[in-house]
């Protein structure tokens, strides 16, 4: 018997938006400045996690002798070179959004990104007001994959963690999810579908997959 969904939570970058290109295309130019071209194993391990310590894995992992100060800026001006340029909503989002607020299911945004720049996307797509409930990296002490953001998130919605449905497109934050005990729905995309879904409750090809929508409808089912 499928556990009925009360409430949604999102991630932002790479499931709601195609932000995941961009920081693709910073991470790859950040690398590339620094002689390192096969970047891909790189940006698997940063993806989804909050920015200090996604630079200190591209340390790590790469044996830079840079401080994850030095990097972010550098990163930061490449990033907000292309954001506003080419950011777009991922296939769905507004329809996915239409049918929860439908069914008046509590919705947030859980993320690892920060709250200004969280706060600059919401708004260029005018979606302020339809999240009024938003975590970020500032208000959490761990990052994804630990389990803090989405407990923190299901937990003000006022639901168990089984009760909330959350979307992810990354395996950190499918990690985070899971441990949390949510309702783990993954939304890969071309930048982290080679990532371990293995944790995730299902493996969605969109955010309108007919498996999201089902969950959906049996939501409103359950409420009428």
């Amino acid at each position: 018997m499928t556990t009925e969904i009360r409430a949604v939570v999102f991630d932002l970058d790479g499931l709601m938006f195609n932000t995941e290109m961009i920081f693709n295309q910073t991470g790859t130019e950040l690398l590339r400045r620094r002689g390192i071209m096969d970047v891909q194993p790189v940006i698997d391990r940063m993806m989804g996690r909050r920015a200090h310590e996604a630079f200190t894995e591209m340390i790590t992992f790469c044996k830079l002798d840079e401080t994850v100060a030095d990097l972010q800026k550098e990163s930061n001006e490449i990033f907000h070179q292309l954001l506003f340029e080419q950011i777009e909503p991922m296939p769905g989002l507004f329809e996915l959004l239409d049918r929860i607020d439908s069914l008046s299911l509590p919705k947030a945004v859980a993320t690892s990104s920060g709250r200004n720049y969280l706060q600059d996307v919401l708004g260029h797509f005018d979606l302020l007001d339809r999240f009024p409930v938003t975590f970020t990296s500032e208000d959490v002490t761990h990052g994804k994959p630990h389990p803090e953001i989405y407990l923190t998130a299901s937990k003000h919605l006022g639901h168990e963690p089984p009760h909330v449905l959350v979307l992810e497109d990354s395996s950190n934050g499918t990690k985070a999810a899971a441990a949390a005990g949510a309702h783990i729905v993954s939304v890969p995309h071309q930048f982290s579908a080679g990532q371990d879904f293995s944790q995730a409750r299902y493996v969605a090809t969109s955010l309108i997959d007919p498996y999201i929508l089902g969950l959906l409808d049996a939501a409103e089912q359950s409420a009428s």
